[in-house]
């Protein structure tokens, strides 16, 4: 039985550029929802001082996952220039291509936690 996969990424908002990370978002959200099927979620919340954007990924197995990080870099880079990396977090055991990728971001003060035990749970996609 596959496993799900929850990936949570925490941002530095670049200074000045919450305004134009917010028009930037919706794009980027579309493209996701049109091209990657098998995430499930992707949301985004900003901390009530605005100061850092944390995403939130639910993938329903590895393979989701991977096709998710394919074009990653490019989607990244336009990112990048509305925020900075902080930290990632992992729940669940996603393949070594992905764990691989991830390594090189790590580092300089952005931290990556893997929490690889699934014991069970559920994902309600609608209520009812």
């Amino acid at each position: 039985m596959s496993e799900p996969i929850v990936l949570i990424s925490h941002h530095t908002i670049r200074e000045g550029k919450l305004d134009a990370f917010r028009t930037f978002f919706p794009q980027g959200t579309q493209l996701i929802w049109e091209q990657k099927p098998g995430t499930l979620v992707f949301l985004a919340y900003v901390d009530e001082d605005s100061g850092e954007v944390s995403f939130v990924h639910v993938f329903p197995d590895a393979e989701a996952v991977d096709v998710h990080i394919e074009g990653v870099d490019e989607r990244s880079k336009q990112a990048y220039e509305f925020m900075q990396p902080k930290s990632f977090e992992i729940y669940g055991t996603p393949s070594d291509e992905v764990l691989e990728m991830m390594e090189p971001t790590t580092g300089s003060g952005v931290t990556l936690s893997i929490n690889k035990d699934y014991i069970g749970g559920f994902l309600r996609l609608k209520s009812g």
